[in-house]
């Protein structure tokens, strides 16, 4: 006598997905956007920027180095001494050579400490370094 219930399922083809080609697009789209995302290294401290009705968008800032108004250095979220702006801003350029440096001074911020700084981050071979101004009001 012949099982017709066993011969149902053995005609029966079992239906599976393989995930492992979407686990593998998914890693390959992880690693594109880590490559090509920019990340922005913060100061770690609130400056109260001058204005200047002259100032211009700076996109790509990438090495950023903070003056408070007691003319203390902030760089990555730490307190540096001005002797030590030189040796940071070469580390941050061997991580990146393409990067900009932006010094972020407070309007109370000594005039002479912001020069020092300038000077220090081209001593470390950053070609492109400016200071950073806030836009005037209704801008």
């Amino acid at each position: 006598m012949l099982n017709i219930t066993a011969a149902r399922r053995s005609k029966r083809t079992v239906s599976e997905l393989n995930i492992a080609p979407l686990i593998d697009m998914v890693f390959i789209l992880l690693i594109f956007f880590l490559v090509n995302t920019s990340f922005v290294k913060e100061t770690g401290i609130e400056v109260t920027r001058p204005t200047a009705s002259t100032a211009t968008v700076q996109s790509k800032a990438t090495i950023l180095i903070a003056i408070d108004q007691g003319n203390r250095i902030y760089m990555e979220h730490r307190e540096i001494d001005l002797r030590a702006v030189r040796a940071n801003v070469e580390r941050a350029l061997a991580e990146n050579p393409e990067g900009a440096v932006v010094v972020v001074a407070d309007k109370a911020s000594s005039t002479g400490v912001a020069i020092q700084v300038m000077d220090g981050c081209r001593m470390a071979g950053a070609g492109n370094v400016s200071l950073a101004a806030g836009l005037p009001q209704g801008s």
